[in-house]
């Protein structure tokens, strides 16, 4: 049974603590304001101390609450103390968004190890170490949560330009959020994923960079403005979608489907 009325449209997170990784830039400071402005206290992690500062800055100046955490995910140790840091000056974690993550932007067989490794690491290891170090202590304290994992249009769509590993992690992010909604359902953890197409971001300027423009070949001919993720993420972190998980949610404007 659900403690407010059906149907439930709002995104009111007051009262809620959140963690966003990959918070300083693109997509991710996006997603940390977003859930600040809807109330919620919110962990900025990042790996630059800097942008760090300046994201809960901005969060702090529109009244919200938030703290910066210096996180470099492939460091196994440094995503369990971080999650300590916001709990201890936050309170517990009931949002989690797992956002950090880096291309490859090589052809598979031109990848040296260290590149391979970097990738995964970042990719899929750290959000699946994040995603059971929060929700290990929901379940013990028989509170709610929502993980939302970030995945991306590459997971169903590759071009043969060289991303195949990425492509190849957010395959495995999907399943993820898929294989751990099922075995956290009962504990009422909701898992679930976001899968953008080509937004305007730091990693897509470096993409421009290298091949030029995308958009150009879209039906819309656009790229995304992150603020057009904004309902889909506050939803999946909401009770709006207290009876949805495991759904991997394509946002991608009807961009090339192969």
């Amino acid at each position: 049974m659900t403690s407010y009325p059906l149907p439930h449209v709002g995104h009111d997170l007051v009262g809620r603590v959140a963690l966003v990784t990959g918070a300083t830039a693109g997509l991710g400071r996006r997603f940390a304001r977003t859930l600040a402005a809807a109330g919620a206290a919110v962990g900025v992690a990042g790996r630059r101390t800097e942008k760090i500062a300046e994201v809960v800055a901005e969060i702090e100046a529109a009244g919200g609450r938030a703290v910066g955490v210096r996180l470099d995910v492939m460091d196994a140790d440094a995503l369990v103390r971080a999650v300590d840091t916001v709990e201890s000056s936050l309170g517990p974690i009931t949002i989690l968004v797992n956002n950090a993550g880096i291309p490859d932007a090589q052809r598979a067989h031109k990848m040296d190890l260290d590149l391979v490794d970097r990738v995964l690491a970042t990719n899929l290891r750290a959000p699946w170490l994040l995603s059971t170090e929060v929700a290990r202590r929901p379940i013990e304290a028989g509170r709610p949560g929502n993980i939302v994992n970030l995945s991306s249009v590459a997971a169903f769509d590759y071009d043969g330009k060289g991303a195949a590993l990425y492509s190849t992690t957010k395959a495995a992010i999907n399943r993820m959020t898929e294989t751990l909604s099922v075995e956290w359902a009962r504990h009422h953890i909701n898992v679930n994923a976001i899968a953008p197409g080509a937004f305007s971001s730091e990693m897509m300027d470096g993409m421009i960079d290298r091949i030029g423009d995308p958009s150009v070949g879209f039906p819309r001919q656009r790229l995304g403005d992150p603020a057009q993720l904004d309902s889909t993420l506050l939803f999946l972190v909401s009770p709006a979608s207290e009876f949805v998980t495991g759904t991997v949610v394509r946002v991608d404007d009807g961009q090339p489907h192969r």
